[in-house]
């Protein structure tokens, strides 16, 4: 498998986000991930187009209380980047992180999921029950036969029709509520300086199974039905400003899981809300972290 490996240069400096960097390797491929804190472990996972950086308001705070873990997904971030779109499946996203939370001995563990991050997280729980100890949900869906919205449609449309001439960053713009500082954007850029480096963000919207037929659905379908059985604590928190993932949507994700709290709003944010509000979601998650293992 061809993959191209970001040069670090395009990392140096970035606005908050000064964390060491790991790495591990996965069949000739180097996966990167952020560590930070102790205790048990709480891993991040990010959605389209971003990467670890999407956390860095985060993970300070949630050091303060547990092992923070957040990795980059094959083709995003620092991690390696297989050049060819067809390379990427939801089974390889999904085996890459089942493989890092083995690798790393993840027990005990919250998993923090958005974006693509709930198909891949939500899966993990379902499959590796004895890892995963509780969820927290922002703004993700999972299922298939049909698109999570008409928004979401558009922009698959868009990526179908620029290729590799997306600019990630724009697209995290677009969809902020808030105005993001110049040099933010060019961070979520970073990953990507070539045509060969954005294969994965090309790729995944072609991952989302809308129709039935499509390969991503029976497991999908499997996932979600797993989520109706979860009993273990889940916070459901969604943003108030989200064209793709809508309130009524929280309301949904929350009444499907038995372990799930009512759904939590996060007034004043987009899809990105970790983005823009970032600290006070690291609060909650904090708290829900504290009411849930009963330590304070």
């Amino acid at each position: 498998m061809e993959s191209y490996r970001t040069p670090d240069e395009r990392f140096r400096g970035l606005p908050g986000y000064a964390f060491e960097s790991n790495y591990l390797e996965q069949d000739g491929l180097r996966m990167h991930y952020v560590e930070e804190g102790a205790g048990e472990p709480v891993l991040l996972l990010h959605g389209e187009p971003t990467w670890a950086y999407l956390y860095r308001k985060m993970i300070p705070p949630l050091a303060g209380v547990a092992r923070v873990v957040a990795p980059d997904y094959f083709g995003f971030g620092r991690s390696d980047k297989p050049t060819r779109i067809e390379d990427y499946s939801y089974d390889f996203h999904y085996h890459s992180i089942e493989r890092l939370a083995d690798e790393m001995d993840l027990r005990e563990l919250t998993v923090v999921v958005q974006d693509w991050g709930g198909p891949i997280g939500l899966r993990l729980a379902v499959e590796r029950p004895e890892r995963v100890a509780r969820l927290v949900i922002l703004n993700t869906g999972i299922g298939a036969g049909r698109a999570p919205s008409s928004e979401w449609l558009r922009f698959r449309e868009f990526v179908r029709r620029v290729g590799t001439e997306l600019v990630p960053g724009q697209l995290i713009q677009i969809t902020c509520v808030t105005e993001l500082d110049d040099a933010v954007v060019e961070a979520y850029n970073a990953p990507f300086p070539t045509p060969e480096s954005k294969a994965g963000v090309l790729a995944f919207p072609e991952l989302v199974p809308t129709e039935l037929d499509h390969p991503s659905a029976a497991k999908m379908l499997e996932v979600r039905a797993g989520l109706e059985r979860w009993e273990k604590p889940t916070l459901v928190l969604f943003s108030d400003s989200d064209p793709v993932f809508s309130t009524v949507a929280a309301e949904h994700m929350a009444a499907r899981i038995p372990g799930a709290r009512p759904a939590e709003i996060i007034e004043g944010a987009g899809h990105f809300l970790q983005e823009e509000k970032g600290e006070e979601i690291a609060e909650r998650i904090v708290r829900f972290l504290a009411d849930s293992t009963g330590r304070r």
